[in-house]
Parts: C-alpha cells; sequence; structure tokens
C-alpha cells in the first residue's frame, strides 16, 4: 500500500480504466470450475458468491468512472447522483473481506482488516466520486437553462440514433447519422460557450426535434409500404436539414470570432 500513488483526475477516451479490477474474476470462475468437478456443493457455493461480488464491483467502478469522464469533461453538469465509485470501493472491501474469510485459517479480525485496508486502497488509488456541481452562471444565462437544453437535445438525438437502427434504407440510415454527429458538434460547442442557448435552442429543439419525429414516423411503418415519392421528399428534407446545420456551425464560428476580436479590442484599449 505505500507504493499506491494518490489519485489524480484526468480526462481520457480510453475505458480501460479499472481494467485491474477485473482480474480477480479469473482465479475465482477456475474455483468454480474445479469445486464443480468435485462435486464440492459448499466450495462451488462460496466461489460463486465471490465471484459475483467482484464482477458487481467491477461493474459498479465502471460506471463510475465512466461519470467521472463525463463529468470532467463537461463545462456545466451536475455532480453524479449516485456515487458509484464509492459503491464500488466499498464492494471491494466486502468482497476482499468474503474471499479471505472463505480461504481460512486467519483469524476473524485480520479478515476485517483486509478489507478495510481493500477500500481504502481503492479510494487511494482512484479517488472518490465528484461531489460539486459544475453550475456556475453566465451572464444572465441560468446553468440549469443550459443543462435543460442540452439534456433535452441529446435525448432527441439519442432516439434518432436507436430509431435509425430499425431503418434499412442505407442511404437514409447515413444522412441521419451525418445529422446526429453535426448536432453533438453543435451542442458541445453550445456547451463550451453557452452564451449563445437562446437562440441555438431554437434551432437544437425544432429541428432535432422534427428528425426525431420524422424518423419515428418512419419506423413504424413497414419499409416496403414507402414509395418512392415519399422517399425522394425525405431525402430532400434530409439534405435541407444538412445544410441548416452547417449554416448553425457557421453561424456559432463566426460569434466565437467576433467576441475573441472585441476581447482583443478592450484588452488594447485598457493598454493604452
Amino acid at each position: 500500500m505505500s507504493k499506491a500513488k494518490p489519485y489524480r483526475p484526468q480526462v481520457s477516451s480510453k475505458s480501460t480504466k479499472g481494467i485491474m479490477l477485473y482480474l480477480f474474476l479469473p482465479p475465482l470462475f477456475l474455483a468454480i470450475i474445479v469445486a464443480l468437478m468435485q462435486s464440492n456443493v459448499m466450495a462451488f457455493i462460496l466461489n460463486l458468491v465471490a465471484f459475483v461480488l467482484f464482477f458487481i464491483t467491477a461493474k459498479l467502478s465502471s460506471i463510475g468512472f465512466a461519470q467521472e469522464r463525463d463529468y470532467l469533461r463537461a463545462k456545466l453538469t451536475k455532480a453524479p447522483k449516485v456515487p458509484y465509485k464509492s459503491l464500488g470501493a466499498f464492494g471491494l472491501g466486502i468482497s476482499t473481506f468474503f474471499t479471505v474469510s472463505i480461504a481460512g485459517g486467519e483469524p476473524f479480525y485480520v479478515d476485517i482488516f483486509m478489507g478495510v485496508i481493500a477500500t481504502i486502497g481503492y479510494f487511494l488509488y482512484y479517488g472518490f466520486d465528484p461531489r460539486d456541481d459544475k453550475l456556475e452562471n453566465i451572464g444572465d444565462i441560468s446553468a440549469e437553462f443550459v443543462l435543460e437544453t442540452i439534456g433535452e437535445a441529446r435525448g432527441k438525438i439519442t432516439k434518432i440514433e436507436d430509431d435509425s437502427k430499425k431503418i434499412k434504407d442505407k442511404e437514409l440510415v447515413k444522412m441521419l447519422w451525418i445529422a446526429t454527429k453535426k448536432a453533438d458538434i453543435i451542442i458541445d460547442t453550445i456547451q463550451e460557450d453557452p452564451k449563445d442557448i437562446r437562440v441555438a435552442r431554437k434551432f437544437l429543439i425544432v429541428y432535432i426535434d422534427g428528425i426525431a419525429k420524422v424518423t419515428e414516423s418512419y419506423v413504424s411503418m413497414d419499409e416496403k409500404d414507402i414509395n418512392s415519392d415519399t422517399k425522394e421528399r425525405l431525402y430532400a428534407l434530409m439534405r435541407d436539414l444538412d445544410k441548416k446545420f452547417d449554416d448553425e456551425l457557421q453561424r456559432l464560428k463566426e460569434n466565437n470570432m467576433f467576441d475573441l476580436d472585441v476581447n482583443i479590442d478592450a484588452l488594447k484599449e485598457h493598454i493604452k
């Protein structure tokens, strides 16, 4: 434990964090197989319980790490409601206590000690769950308003992505994929600089909601019943929406450039 390094949160796109927690599973799985082959019912049950406890610990931790990664990436967000990392830490302590106790040969206080050490080691290595909301107001715009708008838009994008998986028309699926990716970029841009949220809200809600409704209507029908005329109108609509997405991205970029020019001019005046 003396070699454990203090935890320092880092933003990473990789999902390999916590992989070490899964290393407990292969030996326990092997023990389950051996107990089964030997017809040792008690050993089978005990090892199975230990396996399940470690598996639950690893899964809870994975959710906690994903929550933390999203929290660190976001400029505005709320702290996770459920402290999955803490649940993973206590799960590791319980799993370690149970596994050491079924191995036998050690006093009860040693089992407790090993469980406590495992929990403390988890917190030292992986850290605690984020606890502070990142909800600073941006001028006269409420961070709550920004989060609500972004959350609503992302929910609709998820619905579009789910519905597009049911569509067989490859051209339409490609158009929907491009639209959702551009929408994601717009949302990320707004989240980085939320002052445009009031203007962008109409774009986000109206256009993304429009795509979601059209997609939902499409998948509710049998594709064989959709004639070529209707499909061509749908393609034209998606092309028109694609241009509107590009226009919105350009507007956001130009607005950010304008803000930069204003700040540079203000700094020059200050220096004079």
